[in-house]
């Protein structure tokens, strides 16, 4: 008899097998069941999810952390609205990208097929929860979910109100498990779950990732933590820059593609940076400066070496002041970790340079890097925001949750 794990491991690829089946009008009436149930359980959410709610904040968890956490009405209705928005969506699997004629007679082509099963480990948001559920079973794979301790009655709760909306459809109830013994040697275990989960993606803080990375005998999917900067070059229109900056670090703090870093020209300095302190100093948050942003306001403190490349997920930012747009990308370069990276900027060939040089998945100008988001750019949802290289990149919806296989036609050749 296989451990806890193993027996998670071999019900996912049972479903899985049964996913792969599935035709696209079949997996789109799942969805919008699923979408119905978690607005008809909302009561029930929101009971579970207060549970997590007052144990994080009894155990001092960052206010941050604990937005981060909680399920509002409002989220639950968003949570429901991705998962009509994939339905929505194209169905990726079955797409045939490619069919050419060898001069042997054999027609070779490339199509879009599920993964299989998928395993995330995830922290603190119960959200993650719905939207990898709905990308995962309309891609036609399985998942096995580890989310959090602190978000353990949330994620059991979502997972019911999922469950019960693919049993009115007569749709299989393990392409969604989760992992309900919380310790930490399920995760270990999940990790070497090679032969049962096809792809591991986790997402979570640096420590998280780094530790899956690390030890995962099954293929990863890294999605990064985000140190995301923007710079506000010579050019730039400083009110607007002013607006991004207080949009992207306090519109949520807790999340990946919140602002972390701002990268000042010295020609702008002294009048922006005024401006920008005013503007965050209104939503409480520290700001850690070099020695000439120090210069230019006494309510920066001054920053060390290891504030250029930490993802606060917290009321901190910290302020590098450049003498050139090289310099700023130089700094950047340096310090990011390849997820969401903007500039501020009147000046064309400027953006175009930025947009060049800068090593990240996502380069913006002139707007927040709080957009880095799959339900902004139009996925209905995301499975997480890879800042790897292979596979994918970016926010992944559907097609980041596909592989291929190769389909060839024959009549009757054989290999001298």
């Amino acid at each position: 008899m296989g451990s806890y794990m193993e027996t998670l491991g071999n019900r996912a690829k049972a479903a899985s097998r049964e996913a792969a089946a599935l035709g696209t009008g079949e997996k789109n009436r799942g969805l919008l069941s699923v979408a119905e149930e978690l607005c008809q359980e909302t009561e029930r959410l929101l009971e579970e999810n207060e549970k997590d709610v007052k144990a994080a904040e009894e155990n001092g968890m960052k206010s941050s952390l604990v937005d981060r956490l909680r399920l509002t009405e409002q989220r639950i209705m968003d949570m429901a609205e991705g998962l009509r928005q994939i339905a929505a969506l194209e169905d990726p699997v079955g797409e045939v990208l490619s069919m050419k004629n060898r001069p042997n007679g054999l027609r070779i082509g490339k199509k879009r097929v599920p993964l299989g099963v998928i395993g995330i480990i995830y922290e603190s948001r119960p959200n993650v929860t719905a939207d990898a559920f709905g990308l995962c079973f309309k891609t036609g794979n399985a998942v096995i979910l580890r989310g959090g301790s602190d978000a353990i009655n949330s994620n059991k709760a979502i997972v019911h109100a999922v469950k019960e909306g693919l049993r009115k459809e007569k749709l299989p109830q393990d392409l969604i498990l989760l992992v309900e013994d919380t310790g930490r040697e399920t995760v270990y275990e999940m990790m070497k779950l090679h032969g049962y989960i096809d792809v591991l993606i986790p997402r979570g803080g640096a420590g998280l990732i780094a530790s899956v990375v690390q030890n995962s005998t099954v293929p990863v999917i890294e999605t990064g933590t985000g140190n995301c900067h923007i710079y506000v070059d010579e050019c730039a229109d400083l009110n607007m820059a002013t607006d991004i900056i207080e949009n992207a670090k306090t519109q949520r703090m807790g999340v990946c593609n919140a602002c972390e870093s701002l990268v000042i020209h010295d020609h702008v300095a002294a009048q922006v940076i005024p401006m920008i302190v005013s503007r965050l100093k209104m939503h409480d948050v520290e700001i850690r400066g070099d020695e000439k942003a120090c210069g230019y306001s006494a309510d920066i403190i001054p920053a060390d070496e290891e504030d250029w490349g930490t993802e606060y997920l917290d009321a901190v930012i910290s302020i590098k002041v450049v003498n050139s747009l090289d310099a700023a990308i130089r700094h950047i370069n340096t310090y990011n970790t390849g997820h969401s990276e903007s500039i501020i900027t009147d000046c064309y060939d400027h953006a175009l340079k930025f947009q060049d040089e800068i090593d990240a998945a996502a380069v913006y100008v002139n707007a927040s890097t709080r957009f880095t988001d799959g339900f902004e750019f139009g996925f209905g949802a995301e499975i997480g925001i890879s800042t790897q290289k292979l596979h994918a990149r970016g926010p992944m919806g559907l097609e980041a949750l596909t592989t291929t296989k190769y389909i060839i036609f024959g009549n009757g050749q054989i290999r001298n």
